[in-house]
């Protein structure tokens, strides 16, 4: 008998351009954060979106060792509402928007909800014997990924979409383009705590399926429940090892030997549609 030539390989794409530092006073690269973006400019305007519109804001990037005792409180009022912060080179933010006085909200296409509304929903169905299919999207740099996901989402009948606080790409109007009409139509959830969430949908009943290259379990034919969290990595990347130790199995997706990978948002597809036919069947 010949061997088989299906092996396992972690799906990767290149990284896109835009690094992705804390909230610690880190400045950025010298490349320019988030392109194609809408920013806005501003203390006074910054903190409106914040206080009234927070799940609008993807990140606020503020001019690094300013000294500024509003922008100090203004970074306090992100963090609480759960919106990633960062400090970069005051030319950066030059870039965006000619006026901004030491502080630019880089905003979404659409509104994230809050964990606390997501959750509440989610545990209703595990009580209510509903079926629900939940997708976390660990670290997708990749705006046209993002898109891509949300949109194999939408089609593969996932209830909601759960994205990091920082170290993902935003809902930027290429994920919007990518998604082809999806991202109105998906609920997407901001944790402010992903390692949290994860631990409480556990806790609800859920079971949660990492998707990996390097796992020995094959997804063909594996028993899904039907409360389902479903965990795709970054490009370029594993599933890190915070979100690993919540799995119940980590499974990975057949491929010929000489292929190289899966795209994040294909594997995700593949894993999503064989989740849904052996429930339909």
């Amino acid at each position: 008998m010949q061997p088989s030539p299906w092996r396992s390989v972690k799906p990767t794409i290149p990284q896109n351009s835009y690094s992705n530092n804390d909230s610690n006073g880190n400045a950025d690269s010298e490349q320019s954060p988030a392109p194609q973006q809408r920013a806005i400019g501003g203390a006074r305007e910054v903190e409106e979106l914040l206080r009234k519109k927070p799940g609008m804001v993807h990140r606020v990037l503020f001019k690094l060792k300013s000294g500024n005792i509003k922008l100090y409180e203004l970074q306090k009022l992100a963090q609480a509402t759960n919106v990633h912060t960062q400090q970069v080179e005051e030319r950066l933010l030059d870039k965006l928007t000619r006026r901004h006085n030491g502080v630019v909200a880089l905003c979404n296409e659409k509104a994230v909800l809050p964990w606390n509304d997501t959750r509440k929903f989610l545990l209703e169905a595990v009580q209510k014997n509903e079926p629900c299919l939940v997708v976390v999207a660990a670290n997708l740099e990749d705006p046209h990924n993002l898109g891509a996901c949300i949109r194999s989402s939408l089609a593969l009948g996932v209830r909601v979409l759960l994205m990091p606080a920082k170290g993902s790409c935003g809902l930027t109007p290429s994920v919007e383009r990518a998604a082809a009409g999806a991202l109105e139509k998906l609920d997407i959830c901001r944790p402010g705590n992903l390692e949290i969430a994860l631990k409480e949908l556990k806790e609800f009943g859920y079971q949660i399926i990492g998707l990996d290259g390097a796992a020995e379990t094959s997804m063909v034919n594996f028993q899904f429940a039907k409360n389902l969290v479903m965990v795709i990595g970054g490009e370029d990347k594993a599933l890190p090892p915070f979100i690993k130790k919540f799995c119940d199995t980590i499974v990975h997706i057949p491929m010929i030997a000489d292929a190289h990978s899966y795209n994040a948002s294909v594997a995700l597809s593949l894993g999503l549609y064989e989740a849904k036919r052996l429930n339909l069947t």
